[in-house]
């Protein structure tokens, strides 16, 4: 759409880099692990996430540990193609709060030559794939899965129970509204909770 490959260049090949799971797992962790390090390697570097998530920040990427990154929110993926010829790296938080268009966007950055390093929620609070990111996975050359540690029984968690009442599917909060949960303790969670 708005990319040109690097034709000058054999060297600048571009992929899709995916890092998900639960949350309080370490996705944004990792997100802002992997820019660090292309920053160090002097690659042109821009992380961009949702307009929505403004829980932390309203312009930057936070993690639980309070990592802190200098971000672009934007209201949609394709706007991501604006920005992107300026950059060696693309780094998105909370991929599953994009539109469907992310994959494309993603795809066309990585056949570009751009590295893409996504991070987000693979399921949302009813244990069901979240927003873009199965079709992500599915076309990325890495995926990452990261848990965390269930908060009933201690086990690795992959889930992300809702505490809080509501039935939304997009619903911001933290851990006075979520708890990951391992498998087990998610489905019994959900069977009390109906």
């Amino acid at each position: 759409m708005f990319l040109e490959k690097d034709t000058n260049s054999k060297s600048r090949t571009g992929w899709i880099e995916v890092v998900c799971g639960s949350m309080f797992s370490g996705k944004t962790e990792e997100l802002i692990r992997r820019l660090k390090r292309a920053r160090i390697a002097r690659q042109r570097v821009q992380i961009f996430k949702p307009q929505i998530d403004t829980r932390y920040s309203e312009t930057n990427v936070v993690s639980h540990d309070d990592s802190t990154v200098p971000s672009i929110p934007l209201q949609s993926a394709s706007q991501i193609l604006f920005y992107a010829n300026e950059y060696d790296v693309i780094g998105i938080d909370e991929a599953q709060f994009f539109d469907d268009e992310l994959p494309n966007v993603c795809d066309e950055l990585a056949t570009a030559g751009i590295r893409v390093v996504v991070a987000g929620l693979d399921m949302d609070f009813l244990g069901k794939p979240f927003g873009p990111l199965p079709a992500l996975m599915a076309m990325a050359e890495y995926v990452t899965k990261v848990h965390a540690i269930c908060m009933r029984c201690g086990n690795l968690a992959q889930y992300s129970h809702r505490t809080a009442k509501g039935e939304k599917l997009v619903m911001l909060g933290e851990t006075e509204s979520y708890e990951p949960l391992c498998r087990s303790c998610f489905h019994e969670a959900r069977r009390i909770r109906k």
